[in-house]
């Protein structure tokens, strides 16, 4: 935090005294529940969240630059409730964003996110809108794809899923290929999420995709992928027997 100008120093100590103010560490214990990779909060709620986004706003109306520089101390905070808080005033200026807050967000996934629930917040609603303005091509989300954080790499299939209508499935099953030997659980979850939600826009495209794959991939991209098929469509992509022994 010492690092950043006078002013987000301020909307930083704003944040802090706020969620020391309203913490509620027994909501906190219960939310660890859906945290499989550790949860750091104070417990607020949605509402108290937006209360202390709106008061943010109407006293200090960051930019969006501001907030992406901003938002690298909050996620690197480590506490749940600082992440939410730029997640949600960036969601704010949407339309104001440019090159530099996407840099800043990659940032964020690559040193600060630490759980799904941002990374799926960020990928859904604030990362597709840097493809809609035409502020980033896919091109662009490579250096995501070989990212040191899973986040990160998490990050570009579910940003995927706004271009399954956008943009030809041979191109984003091309563009995730690479991918398909990711070691980490959650990209594995996020590949899966993606290819199902393509299945249902070209689903034999995404059929042929999974039959080179399936006797290679990770498990559960194969079945987070298959998960809408009937049980005997499901069956056709079970590894063939060589391949399952060896997996065992």
């Amino acid at each position: 935090m010492k690092n950043l100008p006078e002013r987000l120093q301020a909307i930083y100590k704003m944040i802090e005294k706020y969620c020391f103010d309203h913490e509620d560490p027994s909501q906190a214990i219960r939310n660890m529940r859906y945290f499989k990779e550790g949860y750091d909060a104070f417990g607020l709620d949605e509402e108290q969240l937006r209360i202390l986004r709106n008061r943010i706003l109407m006293e200090y109306d960051p930019t969006p630059q501001e907030i992406a520089d901003l938002g690298k101390a909050l996620f690197k905070s480590g506490k749940y409730e600082y992440g939410s808080m730029a997640f949600l005033l960036l969601k704010k200026h949407r339309p104001r964003m440019d090159r530099y807050v996407f840099e800043g967000v990659k940032q964020w996934l690559d040193a600060g996110v630490e759980n799904w629930a941002h990374t799926d917040l960020l990928s859904t609603k604030i990362t597709p809108v840097f493809l809609e303005l035409e502020i980033a091509t896919l091109h662009d989300f490579i250096p995501w794809r070989e990212s040191a954080s899973k986040w990160t790499r998490r990050a570009v299939p579910v940003t995927m899923i706004w271009l399954k209508k956008r943009m030809e499935a041979a191109l984003l099953l091309e563009f995730i290929t690479p991918m398909m030997q990711d070691p980490e659980r959650v990209v594995h979850q996020g590949l899966g999420w993606f290819l199902r939600e393509l299945w249902k826009v070209e689903p034999e495209a995404v059929e042929a995709f999974l039959m080179e794959h399936k006797d290679t991939a990770p498990r559960l991209i194969i079945q987070y992928a298959t998960e809408k098929m009937s049980p005997s469509r499901k069956r056709l992509y079970q590894k063939t027997k060589k391949y399952a022994k060896k997996a065992e």
